[in-house]
């Protein structure tokens, strides 16, 4: 059975773990993606309500949960229990891909691999399997290292230390250097499950080169990164730790030249129903818009030159939407 997701302060979290847990079965072991995302949005909506669920009414037309969804959620208000999921529970080979699955950088072709071909039912099996080096390349190896430390959330106030040392070592780099936490965090969430910062300088030229001088910062002179998964000249992915009696925690870090960086501050701060949401009305409208920019796209087909933009509004307003605050995109 997957570890269950910590939801601070919410009053129906057992039950949007239920949610998550079915999902994870459909996407892992049945390989049902629409069902998986049926699940994601039902668990969703469910999250954002701030009052504890007693009868099935306190659902009615809440978004995303359509009448098969609806009876589980009955189900569990009355009995406490998902007759599907103990159903699947009870799948000792799908609970085994389902632990596979929780280890960064193992999907469901791997941990089918690793179940069938391989015979490991746990974790543990895993962790002391001869072959386990052949077996995992080194993101997966990381993963499995840091399990249960990259599976507890991230609490406000720690991102908020993280974020002081960050910004700090980032900008003694150089003061033109532009950086932000990006993702839930400045969405205001209370917990986080990485770290992901987005960097810029008014130079694009150097920017690969600062960003190895920063991930060599962090590594070397402040001891915050703890492993390298990877480096390019735009994106580093990675392992961090606050201090020795702080867990480890995933952080990537990302340059982006300053005529691209409003697009992708909007786009990685989220949340993903927004940014559908906003690539849908822009194909409507006639452009096109990605984390790098807007474009018009003409008659034929073409697209033009990115357009300029110095901030999010900018391309809110490009689309004629109204401007929503980072905490206002939690949809």
């Amino acid at each position: 059975m997957a570890t269950k997701r910590k939801l601070p302060d919410n009053p129906n979290s057992e039950l949007v773990d239920f949610l998550h847990e079915l999902a994870d079965y459909e996407k892992n072991v049945s390989r049902l993606i629409h069902k998986y995302n049926a699940y994601r949005k039902a668990a969703s909506s469910i999250a954002k309500i701030d009052h504890k669920i007693e009868t099935i009414k306190d659902i009615k037309g809440i978004e995303g949960i359509g009448k098969k969804i609806e009876a589980k959620i009955e189900q569990y208000l009355s009995t406490g229990k998902i007759k599907k999921l103990e159903t699947n529970r009870g799948d000792e080979t799908g609970a085994a891909i389902n632990q596979m699955t929780r280890i960064m950088g193992i999907g469901p072709a791997h941990a089918n691999k690793l179940v069938h071909q391989e015979k490991i039912k746990s974790i543990d099996e895993l962790r002391s399997h001869p072959k386990r080096d052949q077996l995992l390349n080194k993101t997966q190896q990381l993963g499995l290292k840091y399990l249960e430390e990259f599976e507890q959330k991230i609490l406000r106030d720690e991102m908020k230390q993280m974020e002081t040392i960050l910004l700090r070592e980032i900008n003694a780099i150089d003061d033109q250097l532009k950086a932000e936490i990006v993702g839930s965090y400045r969405r205001g969430a209370a917990a986080s499950s990485d770290i992901d910062v987005l960097v810029t300088h008014p130079t694009a030229t150097i920017l690969p080169s600062l960003l190895h001088k920063i991930v060599d910062t962090l590594t070397k002179k402040v001891h915050f990164i703890t492993d390298t998964i990877s480096i390019g000249d735009s994106k580093f992915m990675g392992v961090c730790q606050m201090n020795a009696s702080k867990l480890h925690r995933r952080i990537d870090i990302r340059v982006f030249p300053s005529e691209q960086y409003y697009c992708a501050l909007l786009y990685f701060t989220g949340n993903d129903l927004l940014n559908r949401q906003m690539r849908i009305v822009a194909q409507e409208q006639g452009y096109k818009l990605n984390e790098y920019s807007i474009q018009k796209v003409g008659s034929t087909g073409v697209l033009s030159k990115p357009l300029p933009v110095t901030s999010e509004k900018d391309v809110f307003d490009y689309l004629q939407m109204d401007y929503k605050e980072p905490n206002q995109r939690n949809m």
